[in-house]
């Protein structure tokens, strides 16, 4: 007979699947097929870190959510989005449109990713312009791309490691961004740190050229007033949202000035994150991973398990 604890556990689980596919569907588009070819990898495969990290929803959310916020500190990728996206009236069509590229990019069949790379790529040809300085920017500047993508990966690795229940060694933290960087380079960035160490460095590196303008307070204003298309929208964005701040840099969290009371309410959110993690994985059980996994003929049930690493 099961206990208590299981069917309560059960019961929720349905709620929170309708919760996060009406929230962020897993192809919005519907031209995306993750069950063929049989066999068929997609740029990692099953036994990479990067299947098993971006596996989790709580953590990936939560990270990107961290992501975006450190984007605004960055003055030339603010200004593309300043300018180039609808980011006022479809903040979550953006947050997709993130969560498409890079559910695609890890699971999806190789063609299929490569084609979506493509497609990201001629985009960027077109978003160009001047910052409020006068500096011209394009998205397809490489150091624009690394930016944006060690701020991402920084934040997945970190949300995994803060809500994925499981301890993450250096050595798989240093697979992780050894293997993600290929999307990057792949959209045209250089130089993209290839270890927790180098990421480190990386920051320190980049960080004289960060600041909270007006700008950026302006897109966070709007970031923690999005609604998502689910019950209880505000407190699901609220937990999320503060979770993400949880998952900063103190440096980071520093140029944002987060107030004492936000920190708080990062602590706060980050531990009903953490618990909702079994419920999370429970209700998902069924999405893009397992269907990759039974591409390739691998049990789910191994991306809870670290692969072998040298040393």
């Amino acid at each position: 007979m099961a206990s208590p604890l299981h069917l309560l556990r059960r019961a929720t689980h349905e709620p929170i699947r309708r919760w996060v596919l009406g929230a962020f569907p897993r192809d919005p588009d519907g031209g995306l097929d993750y069950d063929h070819p049989a066999g068929d990898p997609g740029l990692f495969g099953p036994d990479s870190v990067t299947w098993r990290i971006h596996a989790d929803f709580p953590g990936m959310l939560s990270g990107g959510l961290a992501a975006l916020m450190m984007q605004t500190l960055h003055p030339l990728a603010l200004a593309g989005v300043w300018d180039h996206s609808n980011f006022r009236g479809d903040l979550v069509g953006r947050l997709r449109r993130t969560t498409t590229f890079v559910g695609a990019t890890t699971y999806a069949p190789c063609a299929a990713a490569e084609r979506l790379i493509e497609h990201v790529r001629h985009v960027h040809g077109f978003v160009r312009g001047t910052a409020e300085d006068g500096t011209p920017y394009s998205a397809d500047d490489p150091a624009l791309l690394t930016w944006v993508h060690v701020t991402e990966a920084h934040s997945f690795l970190a949300g995994y490691r803060r809500f994925g229940q499981r301890d993450v060694p250096r050595a798989i933290a240093d697979r992780y961004f050894d293997e993600v960087r290929r999307i990057a380079e792949a959209l045209g960035a250089r130089g993209v740190p290839a270890s927790e160490a180098e990421v480190a460095d990386y920051f320190a590196t980049v960080r004289p050229q960060l600041a909270c303008s007006d700008r950026s307070r302006e897109v966070l204003h709007i970031l923690a007033g999005v609604r998502l298309p689910v019950p209880l929208a505000g407190l699901s964005r609220d937990v999320f949202l503060h979770a993400g701040i949880a998952l900063l840099p103190g440096w980071a969290s520093d140029l944002l000035r987060h107030t004492p009371r936000q920190h708080r309410q990062a602590r706060l959110a980050a531990r009903a994150l953490w618990s909702m993690g079994p419920a999370f994985r429970a209700a998902l059980k069924d999405g893009i991973v397992s269907r990759a996994c039974r591409r390739v003929g691998v049990e789910p049930e191994a991306m809870r398990r670290w692969p072998a690493t040298d040393g």
